[in-house]
């Protein structure tokens, strides 16, 4: 009898070494890969989840900052999984705010399978001479080479070029894994990474060969984000690797700063400078990414612009929301406008001198999901750019650990162990289909009000939720 036993427990640690070894040469699961066997459990305990949270944990509709329900649809979308939910729904239809959409007594047919194509031309206001019509409403917003691993840039521009969809570098600077056949905008921030002197102050000559290297379509200047507004940033020498500090133009493990504010600019003057040298240098259309807080900023902005006829050809309005970033509570919970009082602040400044009609506006901030892009749409935005949701796609757990370099999916770390789980040739397939899925839903969306594009949505066509049983036009709103 204790042979037979000793033959079982024998033959079970051959079974959980044979699937070590499965799991460690698999790539379709980052977890399995970095946690062999025991990341089994993750998939377990998701397959009854919905049992377990509907008696003793918490339903489909209360985690955050993505539900449950929100990062079911990413997920499924994101495999090419049936994304439709059955029963019913599950969320509370009073809460303030809850958006419900008009459907057309006489919707369209049709469908949507690729790219929709931004209603607008980037860079026509100012005549740039790359001036392009982007050819796809969603783009991949600004996560830098850095911030998030390589393996996670390189599954990202894989599958935006797979969706046409613009791929933001980040204020990091272009690395390789930016060059994986993804048109990108090349982000410049405070730290001016790729494009910068050795004291840290902008070199145009850096800048136009950084452009000139890689397939950039247009560039933006950030001058804050929603997750920290106000604030700079710090990465220690000790994640500075040869990889970065190339993309970055900074020694390697040396710990960079990137100041609160712009050395090349301190006004509203200088920054319409500043993007019209950008512009000048390399043809391409210019804008500025910004939370909002100061709404004196967007009117002056507007203001010079109109009498001038310079300045951005695009604005990236990023909502209170945005969280790609770490931050201290009080700025990511407290500081900037939440999105849906911010891009009204920025639009109704343009368009008292009729330049919404004109540039290409850009909304940001936790858009990725269905209702609230189409939301933006219906307020005026043009396209929409997602992050978070995008790493949703890459395999991202919301594990909330990207500030600390140990995610356990490879996503926001520069962790060897933990990068290789992450295989880019599948999870780029996950982010073009997610990428092209949420067009669609837009569209289908669009199509059940009447319209053959979501940009043409408006926000007569939506009512909000009082919180007491009562509906509001959202034009009252906003």
């Amino acid at each position: 009898m204790f042979d037979v036993w000793l033959w079982v427990l024998f033959g079970f640690a051959v079974a959980l070494v044979l699937l070590a070894i499965y799991d460690l040469t698999q790539r379709r699961h980052a977890i399995l890969r970095n946690y062999p066997v025991i990341g089994h459990l993750r998939f377990m305990l998701e397959a009854v989840g919905p049992e377990l949270r509907q008696y003793i944990v918490t339903d489909n509709d209360e985690e955050r900052p993505f539900s449950r329900d929100q990062r079911r649809w990413v997920y499924a979308s994101a495999k090419g999984q049936n994304s439709y939910f059955g029963f019913g729904t599950d969320n509370n239809l009073n809460q303030t705010g809850y958006p419900f959409f008009h459907h057309s007594a006489f919707p369209l047919d049709g469908e949507t399978d690729g790219p929709i194509p931004c209603l607008k031309t980037l860079g026509e206001w100012r005549n740039r001479a790359d001036a392009f019509q982007p050819a796809s409403i969603v783009a991949i917003s600004a996560m830098s080479f850095g911030a998030l691993s390589s393996a996670a840039i390189v599954a990202l521009n894989r599958g935006a070029a797979t969706a046409r969809a613009l791929h933001n570098t980040g204020e990091g600077g272009i690395s390789i894994h930016h060059r994986q056949g993804g048109d990108l905008v090349f982000q410049l921030g405070t730290g001016y990474f790729g494009a910068r002197q050795a004291d840290g102050s902008f070199s145009m000559d850096r800048f136009v060969e950084a452009v000139q290297s890689a397939p950039v379509q247009a560039i933006e200047v950030k001058l804050s984000q929603g997750a920290k507004p106000g604030l700079g940033g710090r990465l220690p020498g000790a994640k500075v690797t040869a990889e970065i500090a190339a993309a970055r133009g900074v020694p390697v493990n040396v710990t960079v700063q990137s100041p609160a504010r712009h050395r090349a600019f301190d006004d509203v003057h200088g920054l319409v400078d500043f993007v019209e040298q950008l512009a000048a240098a390399s043809g391409k259309p210019v804008g500025i990414k910004s939370a909002v807080g100061d709404p004196r900023f967007w009117s002056e902005l507007a203001e010079v612009m109109a009498q001038t006829g310079r300045g951005p050809d695009f604005i990236t309005v990023d909502g209170g929301e945005g969280g790609t970033g770490a931050a201290p509570l009080v700025f990511a919970d407290h500081v900037a406008l939440p999105f849906r009082q911010a891009f009204p602040t920025v639009r109704n400044a343009l368009a008292v001198h009729r330049l919404d009609e004109r540039i290409v506006l850009i909304g940001a901030g936790k858009l990725g999901i269905t209702p609230d892009g189409a939301m933006a749409m219906a307020m005026g935005a043009d396209m929409i750019a997602v992050a978070r949701e995008a790493m949703l796609a890459v395999g991202c757990i919301q594990a909330q650990k990207c500030h600390t370099g140990h995610c356990p999916t490879g996503v926001a770390t520069q962790t060897p162990r933990l990068v290789r789980g992450l295989d880019p040739a599948d999870k780029s397939v996950r982010v073009a289909n997610y990428l092209l899925a949420f067009q669609h839903d837009l569209m289908t969306l669009a199509h059940a009000m009447g319209h053959d594009h979501p940009g043409h949505i408006t926000l007569d066509q939506v009512s909000l939720s009082d919180g007491h049983g009562r509906l509001l036009p959202a034009t009252d709103s906003y």
